[in-house]
């Protein structure tokens, strides 16, 4: 027989969990932790840097950012409280001044650079010119581009002993002397030889001569190669006094010529060293009076003038009786004496 059992439902109800939110978290915590690395790096670099090192990182800090641009100087060296100002209208001190300067300076700087790639430009395009390359030393310089020829012990650029100059030398200046005309900047010769001396010492001709006349014969092969007249400021000759370093004094790569582009600034005190001061010019005897020294001048003491004698009193003649000495300072004097009279005084002689 069927049995009726109730029927019993269960209904489970599915928990409504949280939306999936994915991975933001984790970015999150990872750029905390990287900002809290660097932190921390910062901290350990503070600790181990030098007051010096700490000193020049706060004026990093403190520098403009128009001067950081512009290569200008760090602000607290200004007297001004804003970074850049300054009382001179003129604008021949102070920040801008610098900025002005440094700009110059930057542009020169290119010129400079240019002059060098055309050297080069020139020195691979010639043949002959780059035959002799390991002759030529070009570098940049505080004073200016600087060009040196130097000789080989097979071969030098100048006949031995003498300034006669090699065609090949000859043909290294008169190349590159169209060049240097491209800019305004003037150029210094110096001549440079070896230390072996002459056997008769320095009395006679010797290296100082040799160089000067090496340098000057330089000038003359680049002023024919095209080198503009009035060009040259400077032709010296500087003997074995500035050897090439680590090389030995009677090394063959110290016989050499040296040819400065020079920029302003040593251009300038290239011109102020050799201005005309305050000098006296001893040909003028008047300047050479002025030299002598001069001799302290000796007081003069005034000299008494001798006091007059008193006019004699109007009175009748009696026979002189005994002389009296005068009170003036002056030189004395012996006056007759009158009968009921004093002795004269300065205001009575005068």
């Amino acid at each position: 027989m069927k049995q009726n059992h109730p029927v019993i439902l269960v209904r489970k109800r599915k928990a409504n969990h949280a939306a999936h939110h994915g991975g933001s978290w984790k970015i999150a915590y990872a750029d905390f932790m990287t900002a809290m690395m660097a932190f921390f790096l910062v901290m350990w670099l503070l600790a181990i840097a030098s007051p010096q090192e700490l000193t020049q990182i706060a004026e990093y800090f403190r520098t403009p950012l128009k001067v950081a641009l512009t290569g200008g100087d760090k602000s607290s060296t200004e007297s001004s409280i804003i970074p850049g100002g300054g009382d001179d209208p003129t604008q021949q001190q102070g920040l801008v001044k610098k900025q002005m300067d440094s700009a110059e300076k930057r542009a020169e700087e290119m010129r400079l650079n240019k002059l060098r790639e055309k050297l080069d430009e020139l020195i691979e395009s010639d043949p002959r010119l780059k035959a002799l390359r390991p002759h030529l030393l070009i570098k940049m310089m505080d004073e200016g581009l600087r060009i040196q020829i130097i000789d080989s012990q097979n071969r030098p650029m100048f006949k031995t002993g003498s300034a006669q100059v090699e065609s090949y030398m000859r043909d290294i200046l008169r190349g590159i002397a169209p060049i240097l005309n491209g800019l305004t900047n003037k150029i210094s010769l110096s001549g440079h030889t070896d230390d072996l001396p002459y056997a008769t010492g320095e009395r006679y001709y010797s290296n100082w001569e040799l160089s000067a006349d090496r340098a000057n014969a330089s000038r003359r092969e680049l002023i024919a190669g095209g080198l503009a007249e009035g060009k040259v400021l400077r032709v010296v000759g500087m003997a074995s006094t500035m050897n090439l370093k680590p090389h030995g004094g009677d090394d063959a790569i110290n016989r050499r010529i040296t040819i400065l582009v020079l920029n302003r600034a040593t251009q300038q005190g290239i011109e102020h060293e050799n201005a005309e001061g305050n000098a006296t010019e001893i040909d003028n005897p008047d300047g050479l009076k002025q030299l002598a020294p001069q001799a302290p001048a000796t007081p003069v003491v005034p000299t008494p003038a001798p006091t007059a004698e008193p006019p004699a009193a109007q009175s009748m003649p009696e026979p002189p009786a005994a002389a009296v000495q005068a009170t003036d300072t002056g030189p004395t004097a012996a006056i007759p004496a009158a009968p009921s009279a004093t002795s004269p005084t300065n205001s009575d002689s005068q």
